[in-house]
């Protein structure tokens, strides 16, 4: 009886660890080491729907809830909690580098972390995403091209096209085959932040020019998604996050408060549907594979709770088969309840949670909220299945860490060309009066001035290589000033005078204020006064009795009120907010290539006619109105 009981004892050991075992293999931290059952997924040849199923029926809730989870690149730390944890994502927000910046940083960057991923059991690839919102710009040397609303006045879906197929090469040459953008937005009100993120007012333009931004993003001519030198697209912000009221934001950043970022849009259906949905239809008919949702409310519930238009109309309706993420910490603004703001999100639809930091915390809670039934697993399931129907379609499971042989592509003379022939396009012609433009490229003399003529930073604005941008020489490239003494006849004609001060013998026959805005990005931006500044008004008297003409170029990431100074100019340009291609300008003023943008934005005389949006009312009056530039 003794050796019997002692057997028993054994075996029920032995069931005991084996089922330890399989528990453990389950819960939030499974073992990395079990090689899977079948590897059907790694085979290219097996289609991706079956490829899918394949990796999605061998996995545990721990490595499904790690795949729903997007990390920020500083926050990652340990670097082996990618293998640990699973995670399937991360990101570099504004101004989040390696170190060094270069190419070669940011490759050996994605082949370390890479290297994590595919230690886990089943090997599945990280998706590493940044905002590319025009160029790779948080990559110092990358081309910079001009802000979305200077792309909307050049109104050239071709361009856009091209535009999106350079940024996918200089971003896959660095691994980063996630590209956060086109920007859909609709921005009816121009004091918004994101103002110049947004295409135009008018639905039909931002509809046109995203789907050709998407198309050079992911489809590399008729190569398709998960070609050399592709990266994913994403349309943003899910919805109405250009049709914010005024004063309705409560997001606080640094002692400054958001006025319309992340406020509510306190509009009927009718209206999101008829301004703000249309270019999502067109992002998925050109086959966008994500998109994010937006900060901002509507019928004051958080959109990232919106069940009904998450799930009902955009996935349910209109059909969309790829997976939403969320913007940056934004599910934590649904509820003090942070439980809450994870089940609510996941069961409104939200497939993929850019956490950022706390990413343990976020995969505890939504483990505990699936065992607990507040998540169902069906809808955890759709949610993985869903975001690796788009790695294994964007070729993760075959694509190096980072595509080297593109590094060439990064800051290029045709991707340059490319940039500065946006430029040209985009400036709009405002006013020219008595033909003061074109300019003689002999000149005996030309004065600048202005801090904008001759500063890389504050032609960029926002969102390059840093968050919110800066003024200085971030970057590589060339300013108003370098542009205008190139195409001069005699460079040592041209006179620079930052703010106008220093005495000159006589008159300049031509005078160039170059004024504007500094950088800013997002909710910072948000501004009540749009009045040129006091300081650029006093600049623009001072020019204008030092030249017999005068010219003034505006660089700004929305029209500003130039009212005040507007008669003293002999020829204004709106300039937007250029690049990194400075020669662009140039090109136009003296010239070489004729004005052709045309406002995309309805350009107010004064405060009292903001906010505008795009409007076919008879009473729509401004300084210059929507569609309007001159040749």
């Amino acid at each position: 009886m003794k050796r019997i009981t002692n057997t028993i004892l054994i075996l029920i050991l032995i069931l005991g660890f084996l089922f330890l075992l399989s528990g453990c293999n389950q819960g939030a931290m499974a073992d990395t080491g079990t090689a899977p059952a079948d590897s059907l997924y790694k085979d290219p040849s097996a289609g991706v729907d079956k490829r899918v199923e394949n990796l999605l029926g061998q996995m545990t809730l721990a490595e499904k809830v790690g795949q729903m989870t997007q990390v920020a690149r500083y926050a990652i730390n340990p670097p082996n909690d990618i293998t640990t944890m699973y995670i399937g994502s991360i990101l570099s927000g504004g101004g989040d580098v390696p170190r060094p910046n270069t190419p070669e940083g940011w490759d050996a960057m994605m082949e370390r972390f890479q290297g994590y991923a595919l230690k886990t059991r089943l090997g599945i690839p990280l998706v590493y995403g940044a905002d590319g919102v025009h160029g790779h710009n948080n990559l110092r040397g990358a081309v910079i091209f001009p802000q979305n609303i200077g792309l909307g006045a050049a109104d050239d879906p071709d361009l856009m096209e091209r535009i999106g197929r350079a940024t996918a090469e200089e971003m896959a040459a660095t691994g980063v085959y996630w590209n956060f953008a086109p920007v859909v937005a609709v921005p009816q009100d121009i004091r918004w932040g994101r103002t110049y993120e947004g295409y135009s007012e008018n639905t039909k333009i931002v509809s046109r020019l995203a789907g050709a931004y998407i198309r050079g993003l992911q489809n590399n001519g008729t190569k398709g998604l998960g070609s050399p030198g592709t990266v994913l697209a994403t349309a943003k912000h899910f919805i109405a996050d250009g049709g914010t009221e005024w004063g309705t934001s409560i997001r606080q950043m640094e002692g400054k408060k958001f006025m319309l970022d992340q406020g509510v849009a306190k509009i009927d259906e009718a209206t999101l549907r008829r301004v703000h949905l249309p270019p999502y239809i067109e992002a998925i008919k050109q086959g966008v594979e994500c998109i994010m949702v937006s900060f901002s409310s509507w019928k004051d519930t958080k959109m990232h709770a919106q069940k009904y238009l998450l799930t009902d109309v955009l996935k349910g309706e209109l059909g969309f088969k790829g997976f939403l993420i969320s913007d940056w910490q934004a599910i934590d603004q649904i509820s003090p309840d942070y439980y809450k703001c994870v089940v609510s999100s996941i069961n409104a639809g939200l497939d993929m949670i850019m956490v950022p930091d706390a990413y343990e915390k976020f995969i505890k809670t939504l483990t505990s909220a699936v065992e607990k039934g507040d998540v169902p697993l069906s809808r955890i399931d759709d949610a993985v299945r869903r975001i690796l129907r788009v790695k294994f379609k964007l070729g993760l499971f075959e694509r190096p860490p980072a595509e080297k042989d593109l590094i060439p592509t990064i800051g290029s003379k045709e991707h340059r060309e490319l940039a500065r022939e946006a430029v040209r396009k985009s400036l709009v012609l405002l006013k020219n009066q008595n033909k003061t433009l074109p300019l003689a490229k002999d000149s005996p003399l030309v004065l600048v001035a202005g801090r904008a003529a001759d500063d890389i930073g504050i032609q960029c604005g926002g969102w390059t290589i840093t968050w919110q941008g800066k003024p200085g020489a971030i970057t590589d490239g060339t300013t108003i000033l370098e542009g205008i003494r190139k195409t001069m006849s005699n460079p040592q004609a041209v006179t620079y005078d930052r703010d106008a001060s220093a005495k000159i013998n006589g008159k300049a026959a031509i005078g160039i204020a170059v004024v504007g805005e500094l950088p800013y990005a997002e909710g910072v931006g948000d501004k009540a006064d749009l009045n040129l500044s006091r300081e650029d008004v006093e600049l623009v008297k001072r020019m204008r009795s030092k030249c017999d003409k005068l010219v003034l170029i505006v660089v700004s990431g929305r029209p500003l009120i130039i009212s005040r100074v507007i008669d003293l100019c002999d020829a204004v340009i709106a300039a937007w907010l250029p690049g990194t291609e400075g020669q662009g300008v140039a090109d136009v003023v003296f010239g070489d290539f004729p004005f052709t943008g045309r406002l995309s934005y309805g350009w107010p005389g004064s405060m009292k006619q903001i906010p505008l949006g795009h409007r076919s009312e008879d009473n729509y009056k401004v300084m210059f109105p929507f569609g309007f530039g001159l040749r």
